[in-house]
Protein backbone atom coordinates (compact mmCIF):
# COMPACT_ATOMS: atom_id res chain seq x y z
CA UNK A 1 0.00 0.00 0.00
CA UNK A 2 1.55 3.29 -1.07
CA UNK A 3 1.55 6.51 0.97
CA UNK A 4 -1.49 8.03 -0.74
CA UNK A 5 -3.53 4.87 -0.15
CA UNK A 6 -2.54 4.76 3.52
CA UNK A 7 -3.62 8.39 4.00
CA UNK A 8 -6.95 7.74 2.27
CA UNK A 9 -7.39 4.70 4.51
CA UNK A 10 -6.82 6.91 7.56
CA UNK A 11 -9.37 9.48 6.37
CA UNK A 12 -11.88 6.73 5.63
CA UNK A 13 -11.65 5.73 9.31
CA UNK A 14 -12.88 9.10 10.53
CA UNK A 15 -15.22 10.11 7.68
CA UNK A 16 -18.24 8.28 9.19
CA UNK A 17 -17.86 10.26 12.42
CA UNK A 18 -17.56 13.55 10.54
CA UNK A 19 -20.48 12.70 8.26
CA UNK A 20 -22.56 11.82 11.29
CA UNK A 21 -22.25 15.48 12.30
CA UNK A 22 -22.88 16.85 8.80
CA UNK A 23 -19.23 17.28 7.85
CA UNK A 24 -16.53 15.60 5.80
CA UNK A 25 -12.89 15.89 4.76
CA UNK A 26 -11.38 15.98 1.25
CA UNK A 27 -7.78 15.04 0.50
CA UNK A 28 -6.26 17.61 -1.87
CA UNK A 29 -2.59 16.73 -2.14
CA UNK A 30 0.39 15.05 -0.49
CA UNK A 31 3.82 16.64 -0.77
CA UNK A 32 6.58 14.81 1.08
CA UNK A 33 5.70 14.86 4.78
CA UNK A 34 2.82 17.31 4.31
CA UNK A 35 -0.86 16.53 3.70
CA UNK A 36 -3.16 19.18 2.21
CA UNK A 37 -6.89 18.76 2.79
CA UNK A 38 -10.16 20.64 3.11
CA UNK A 39 -12.85 20.31 5.77
CA UNK A 40 -16.35 20.29 4.33
CA UNK A 41 -19.92 20.87 5.48
CA UNK A 42 -20.48 21.43 9.19
CA UNK A 43 -16.77 20.94 9.94
CA UNK A 44 -15.76 23.94 7.82
CA UNK A 45 -15.51 26.97 10.07
CA UNK A 46 -16.68 25.02 13.13
CA UNK A 47 -15.23 26.39 16.42
CA UNK A 48 -14.02 22.85 17.15
CA UNK A 49 -12.36 22.37 13.75
CA UNK A 50 -8.83 22.69 15.15
CA UNK A 51 -9.62 19.92 17.63
CA UNK A 52 -11.00 17.85 14.74
CA UNK A 53 -7.79 18.42 12.77
CA UNK A 54 -5.37 17.74 15.60
CA UNK A 55 -7.07 14.98 17.58
CA UNK A 56 -9.03 13.37 14.76
CA UNK A 57 -7.49 13.85 11.33
CA UNK A 58 -3.86 14.20 12.43
CA UNK A 59 -4.10 11.29 14.86
CA UNK A 60 -5.60 8.99 12.22
CA UNK A 61 -3.09 9.94 9.53
CA UNK A 62 -0.01 9.52 11.72
CA UNK A 63 -1.20 6.05 12.77
CA UNK A 64 -1.29 4.94 9.12
CA UNK A 65 1.53 7.15 7.81
CA UNK A 66 3.92 8.05 10.66
CA UNK A 67 6.21 9.91 8.27
CA UNK A 68 3.61 12.70 7.97
CA UNK A 69 4.49 15.65 10.23
CA UNK A 70 2.08 18.34 9.04
CA UNK A 71 -1.59 18.46 8.06
CA UNK A 72 -2.53 21.66 6.27
CA UNK A 73 -6.15 22.72 5.95
CA UNK A 74 -6.81 24.76 2.83
CA UNK A 75 -9.86 27.01 3.18
CA UNK A 76 -12.08 27.84 0.17
CA UNK A 77 -10.41 31.27 -0.05
CA UNK A 78 -6.96 29.65 -0.28
CA UNK A 79 -5.76 30.47 3.23
CA UNK A 80 -3.91 27.69 5.05
CA UNK A 81 -3.93 26.43 8.63
CA UNK A 82 -1.17 24.08 9.76
CA UNK A 83 -1.41 21.27 12.32
CA UNK A 84 1.92 19.70 13.27
CA UNK A 85 2.97 16.63 15.23
CA UNK A 86 5.45 18.86 17.05
CA UNK A 87 2.75 21.16 18.46
CA UNK A 88 3.06 21.53 22.23
CA UNK A 89 -0.31 20.11 23.22
CA UNK A 90 -0.46 18.41 26.64
CA UNK A 91 -4.00 17.25 25.86
CA UNK A 92 -3.19 15.71 22.47
CA UNK A 93 -4.45 12.33 23.70
CA UNK A 94 -8.01 13.60 24.16
CA UNK A 95 -10.69 12.04 21.99
CA UNK A 96 -14.46 12.12 22.05
CA UNK A 97 -16.07 8.80 22.95
CA UNK A 98 -17.94 7.53 19.95
CA UNK A 99 -21.68 8.07 20.36
CA UNK A 100 -21.49 10.26 23.49
CA UNK A 101 -22.47 13.87 22.88
CA UNK A 102 -21.65 15.49 26.24
CA UNK A 103 -19.63 14.60 29.34
CA UNK A 104 -20.39 16.22 32.70
CA UNK A 105 -18.28 15.39 35.75
CA UNK A 106 -19.41 15.62 39.37
CA UNK A 107 -16.48 16.36 41.69
CA UNK A 108 -15.64 17.43 45.23
CA UNK A 109 -12.53 18.65 46.98
CA UNK A 110 -13.01 16.24 49.88
CA UNK A 111 -14.98 13.14 50.81
CA UNK A 112 -18.13 13.03 52.90
CA UNK A 113 -20.03 15.80 51.12
CA UNK A 114 -22.57 13.52 49.40
CA UNK A 115 -21.07 13.79 45.93
CA UNK A 116 -22.23 10.34 44.77
CA UNK A 117 -25.77 11.00 45.98
CA UNK A 118 -25.77 14.20 43.95
CA UNK A 119 -24.31 12.41 40.90
CA UNK A 120 -26.91 9.61 40.94
CA UNK A 121 -29.92 11.87 41.37
CA UNK A 122 -28.54 14.37 38.85
CA UNK A 123 -28.18 11.62 36.23
CA UNK A 124 -31.70 10.36 36.95
CA UNK A 125 -33.07 13.90 36.72
CA UNK A 126 -31.50 14.25 33.26
CA UNK A 127 -33.07 10.91 32.32
CA UNK A 128 -36.44 12.25 33.49
CA UNK A 129 -36.02 15.05 30.93
CA UNK A 130 -36.09 12.42 28.19
CA UNK A 131 -32.33 12.28 27.63
CA UNK A 132 -30.22 9.17 27.07
CA UNK A 133 -27.84 9.12 30.04
CA UNK A 134 -24.92 7.01 31.23
CA UNK A 135 -23.25 7.06 34.65
CA UNK A 136 -19.57 6.22 35.10
CA UNK A 137 -18.54 5.59 38.70
CA UNK A 138 -14.89 6.70 38.66
CA UNK A 139 -14.66 6.72 42.45
CA UNK A 140 -12.30 3.72 42.39
CA UNK A 141 -11.60 3.64 46.13
CA UNK A 142 -15.21 4.06 47.24
CA UNK A 143 -17.61 2.77 44.56
CA UNK A 144 -21.01 3.32 46.18
CA UNK A 145 -23.17 3.94 43.12
CA UNK A 146 -24.08 0.26 42.45
CA UNK A 147 -25.57 0.14 45.97
CA UNK A 148 -27.45 3.40 45.44
CA UNK A 149 -28.98 2.05 42.24
CA UNK A 150 -29.63 -1.48 43.53
CA UNK A 151 -27.44 -3.20 40.92
CA UNK A 152 -24.99 -5.98 41.78
CA UNK A 153 -23.52 -7.14 38.47
CA UNK A 154 -22.97 -6.30 34.82
CA UNK A 155 -23.77 -8.42 31.75
CA UNK A 156 -20.86 -10.43 30.31
CA UNK A 157 -18.45 -8.66 27.92
CA UNK A 158 -19.18 -8.78 24.19
CA UNK A 159 -16.34 -8.78 21.66
CA UNK A 160 -13.85 -7.99 24.45
CA UNK A 161 -15.75 -4.83 25.42
CA UNK A 162 -17.49 -4.30 28.75
CA UNK A 163 -21.28 -4.15 28.71
CA UNK A 164 -22.74 -1.56 31.11
CA UNK A 165 -25.40 -2.49 33.62
CA UNK A 166 -28.78 -0.73 33.47
CA UNK A 167 -30.85 0.75 36.28
CA UNK A 168 -33.91 3.00 35.97
CA UNK A 169 -33.00 3.65 32.33
CA UNK A 170 -29.39 4.64 33.10
CA UNK A 171 -26.39 2.81 31.69
CA UNK A 172 -23.89 2.24 34.48
CA UNK A 173 -20.33 1.01 34.98
CA UNK A 174 -18.37 0.85 38.25
CA UNK A 175 -15.34 -0.90 39.71
CA UNK A 176 -17.79 -2.07 42.36
CA UNK A 177 -19.06 -4.71 39.90
CA UNK A 178 -15.64 -6.34 39.59
CA UNK A 179 -14.35 -6.60 43.18
CA UNK A 180 -15.94 -7.98 46.37
CA UNK A 181 -17.80 -5.35 48.36
CA UNK A 182 -15.56 -5.85 51.40
CA UNK A 183 -12.29 -5.86 49.43
CA UNK A 184 -10.17 -2.69 49.79
CA UNK A 185 -8.86 -1.11 46.60
CA UNK A 186 -5.13 -0.90 47.30
CA UNK A 187 -4.16 0.54 43.92
CA UNK A 188 -1.41 2.94 42.96
CA UNK A 189 -2.00 5.79 40.54
CA UNK A 190 -1.16 3.94 37.29
CA UNK A 191 -3.76 1.24 38.02
CA UNK A 192 -6.40 3.86 38.76
CA UNK A 193 -5.58 5.67 35.54
CA UNK A 194 -5.73 2.42 33.54
CA UNK A 195 -9.12 1.52 35.04
CA UNK A 196 -10.62 4.91 34.21
CA UNK A 197 -9.19 4.70 30.69
CA UNK A 198 -10.90 1.33 30.24
CA UNK A 199 -14.21 2.61 31.60
CA UNK A 200 -14.07 5.49 29.13
CA UNK A 201 -12.98 3.67 25.98
CA UNK A 202 -13.67 -0.07 26.42
CA UNK A 203 -17.35 0.07 27.43
CA UNK A 204 -20.15 -0.29 24.88
CA UNK A 205 -22.00 2.87 25.91
CA UNK A 206 -24.02 3.16 22.70
CA UNK A 207 -25.68 6.47 21.85
CA UNK A 208 -25.87 8.85 24.83
CA UNK A 209 -26.89 12.47 25.11
CA UNK A 210 -24.80 12.77 28.28
CA UNK A 211 -22.32 10.71 30.27
CA UNK A 212 -22.22 11.72 33.94
CA UNK A 213 -18.93 10.86 35.68
CA UNK A 214 -18.79 10.55 39.46
CA UNK A 215 -15.17 11.41 40.28
CA UNK A 216 -13.37 10.44 43.46
CA UNK A 217 -12.86 13.26 45.98
CA UNK A 218 -9.71 15.34 45.81
CA UNK A 219 -7.40 16.48 43.03
CA UNK A 220 -5.39 13.41 42.07
CA UNK A 221 -4.73 10.87 39.31
CA UNK A 222 -8.37 10.22 38.40
CA UNK A 223 -9.14 13.87 37.73
CA UNK A 224 -5.97 14.37 35.67
CA UNK A 225 -6.58 11.17 33.68
CA UNK A 226 -10.11 12.26 32.83
CA UNK A 227 -8.96 15.71 31.68
CA UNK A 228 -6.26 14.19 29.47
CA UNK A 229 -8.35 11.37 28.00
CA UNK A 230 -11.60 13.05 26.96
CA UNK A 231 -12.85 16.60 26.45
CA UNK A 232 -15.07 17.17 29.50
CA UNK A 233 -17.85 19.65 28.69
CA UNK A 234 -18.22 20.79 32.29
CA UNK A 235 -17.70 19.91 35.93
CA UNK A 236 -19.93 20.55 38.95
CA UNK A 237 -18.22 21.02 42.32
CA UNK A 238 -20.16 19.58 45.28
CA UNK A 239 -19.54 21.05 48.74
CA UNK A 240 -21.24 21.53 52.09
CA UNK A 241 -21.52 24.91 53.81
CA UNK A 242 -18.81 24.06 56.37
CA UNK A 243 -15.55 25.99 56.24
CA UNK A 244 -13.43 22.83 55.94
CA UNK A 245 -15.38 21.57 52.91
CA UNK A 246 -15.30 24.99 51.28
CA UNK A 247 -11.50 25.20 51.52
CA UNK A 248 -11.20 21.93 49.59
CA UNK A 249 -13.92 22.97 47.13
CA UNK A 250 -11.84 26.01 46.23
CA UNK A 251 -8.82 23.77 45.57
CA UNK A 252 -10.86 21.47 43.38
CA UNK A 253 -12.33 24.32 41.37
CA UNK A 254 -8.91 25.86 40.74
CA UNK A 255 -7.50 22.49 39.68
CA UNK A 256 -10.13 22.02 36.97
CA UNK A 257 -9.48 25.51 35.67
CA UNK A 258 -5.77 24.68 35.36
CA UNK A 259 -6.49 21.59 33.27
CA UNK A 260 -8.92 23.48 30.99
CA UNK A 261 -12.14 21.83 32.16
CA UNK A 262 -15.06 24.30 32.22
CA UNK A 263 -16.43 24.72 35.75
CA UNK A 264 -20.23 24.88 35.57
CA UNK A 265 -20.55 25.99 39.18
CA UNK A 266 -20.87 24.96 42.81
CA UNK A 267 -23.79 23.11 44.37
CA UNK A 268 -24.20 23.09 48.15
CA UNK A 269 -25.27 19.69 49.50
CA UNK A 270 -26.59 19.12 53.05
CA UNK A 271 -27.24 22.84 52.93
CA UNK A 272 -30.00 22.90 55.55
CA UNK A 273 -32.35 20.67 57.52
CA UNK A 274 -36.13 21.04 57.62
CA UNK A 275 -37.67 19.62 60.78
CA UNK A 276 -40.38 17.10 59.78
CA UNK A 277 -42.47 18.11 62.82
CA UNK A 278 -42.44 21.92 62.78
CA UNK A 279 -40.99 22.77 59.33
CA UNK A 280 -38.33 24.94 60.92
CA UNK A 281 -35.13 25.33 58.93
CA UNK A 282 -31.82 24.65 60.71
CA UNK A 283 -28.45 25.37 59.10
CA UNK A 284 -26.52 22.50 60.68
CA UNK A 285 -23.28 23.03 58.76
CA UNK A 286 -23.41 26.85 58.67
CA UNK A 287 -25.10 28.78 55.89
CA UNK A 288 -24.27 30.62 52.68
CA UNK A 289 -20.71 29.34 52.32
CA UNK A 290 -21.19 27.81 48.89
CA UNK A 291 -22.81 30.94 47.52
CA UNK A 292 -20.00 33.10 48.93
CA UNK A 293 -17.27 30.90 47.45
CA UNK A 294 -18.98 30.85 44.06
CA UNK A 295 -19.08 34.64 44.07
CA UNK A 296 -15.45 34.89 45.21
CA UNK A 297 -14.23 32.52 42.46
CA UNK A 298 -16.53 34.05 39.83
CA UNK A 299 -18.50 30.91 39.09
CA UNK A 300 -22.23 30.15 39.25
CA UNK A 301 -23.97 29.00 42.41
CA UNK A 302 -26.15 26.12 41.19
CA UNK A 303 -28.40 25.60 44.19
CA UNK A 304 -28.93 24.15 47.67
CA UNK A 305 -29.74 20.51 48.42
CA UNK A 306 -31.13 19.77 51.89
CA UNK A 307 -29.93 17.28 54.49
CA UNK A 308 -32.94 14.97 54.37
CA UNK A 309 -33.89 11.53 55.64
CA UNK A 310 -35.80 10.62 52.48
CA UNK A 311 -32.78 11.37 50.26
CA UNK A 312 -30.51 9.27 52.47
CA UNK A 313 -32.92 6.34 52.91
CA UNK A 314 -33.83 6.11 49.22
CA UNK A 315 -30.16 5.79 48.28
CA UNK A 316 -29.57 3.16 50.94
CA UNK A 317 -32.31 0.94 49.57
CA UNK A 318 -31.21 1.28 45.93
CA UNK A 319 -34.04 3.50 44.67
CA UNK A 320 -32.91 7.17 44.64
CA UNK A 321 -35.47 9.81 45.49
CA UNK A 322 -35.79 11.13 41.93
CA UNK A 323 -37.28 7.76 40.82
CA UNK A 324 -38.80 6.45 44.07
CA UNK A 325 -40.56 9.71 45.01
CA UNK A 326 -40.58 11.69 41.74
CA UNK A 327 -43.26 14.17 42.87
CA UNK A 328 -41.68 14.95 46.24
CA UNK A 329 -40.08 18.26 47.22
CA UNK A 330 -36.77 16.44 47.56
CA UNK A 331 -36.91 15.13 43.99
CA UNK A 332 -37.85 18.60 42.73
CA UNK A 333 -34.67 20.03 44.27
CA UNK A 334 -32.55 17.66 42.16
CA UNK A 335 -34.64 18.24 39.04
CA UNK A 336 -34.33 22.01 39.41
CA UNK A 337 -30.57 21.62 39.90
CA UNK A 338 -30.35 19.44 36.78
CA UNK A 339 -32.34 22.02 34.79
CA UNK A 340 -29.91 24.77 35.82
CA UNK A 341 -26.87 22.71 34.83
CA UNK A 342 -28.35 21.45 31.57
CA UNK A 343 -29.49 24.90 30.51
CA UNK A 344 -26.02 26.25 31.19
CA UNK A 345 -24.32 23.49 29.20
CA UNK A 346 -26.64 23.88 26.23
CA UNK A 347 -26.11 27.66 26.27
CA UNK A 348 -22.36 27.02 26.14
CA UNK A 349 -22.83 24.42 23.37
CA UNK A 350 -26.04 25.50 21.64
CA UNK A 351 -25.78 22.92 18.84
CA UNK A 352 -24.93 19.97 21.09
CA UNK A 353 -27.74 17.81 19.76
CA UNK A 354 -26.95 18.41 16.10
CA UNK A 355 -23.23 18.83 15.63
CA UNK A 356 -21.39 17.59 18.71
CA UNK A 357 -18.09 16.21 17.42
CA UNK A 358 -17.89 12.41 17.48
CA UNK A 359 -14.34 11.96 16.16
CA UNK A 360 -12.91 8.96 17.96
CA UNK A 361 -9.58 7.33 17.20
CA UNK A 362 -9.24 4.05 19.17
CA UNK A 363 -5.91 3.57 20.85
CA UNK A 364 -3.94 0.76 19.20
CA UNK A 365 -2.71 -1.99 21.48
CA UNK A 366 -4.74 -0.90 24.50
CA UNK A 367 -4.24 -3.34 27.40
CA UNK A 368 -7.24 -3.84 29.69
CA UNK A 369 -6.92 -3.91 33.46
CA UNK A 370 -6.74 -7.60 34.36
CA UNK A 371 -8.95 -7.37 37.44
CA UNK A 372 -11.78 -5.99 35.32
CA UNK A 373 -12.17 -8.98 33.02
CA UNK A 374 -14.55 -10.97 35.17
Amino acid sequence: MNQLQRIEKALDRIRPALQKDGGNVELLDVQGNKVYLRLQGACQGCPSSMVTLKRGVMAAITQEAPEITEVIEVAPDGTERVTSTTDNDPWAGQARIDGIKLIIAIASGKGGVGKSTVAVNFALALKAKGLKVGLLDADIYGPSIPTMLGVTHVPPPVNERLTPAEAFGLKLISIGFFVPSDSPMIWRGPMVMKAIDQFLHDVSWGELDCLVIDLPPGTGDAQLTLAQQVPVDGVVIVTTPSDVALIDARRGLQMFKKVNVPVLGIVENMSYFICPHCDERTDIFSAGGGRDVAKLLETEFLGEIPLDTMIRASGDRGAPVVVSEPDSKQAKVFKDFADVVWNKVTRMLPSWNKSACHVFIPKPGAIPVRIMTK
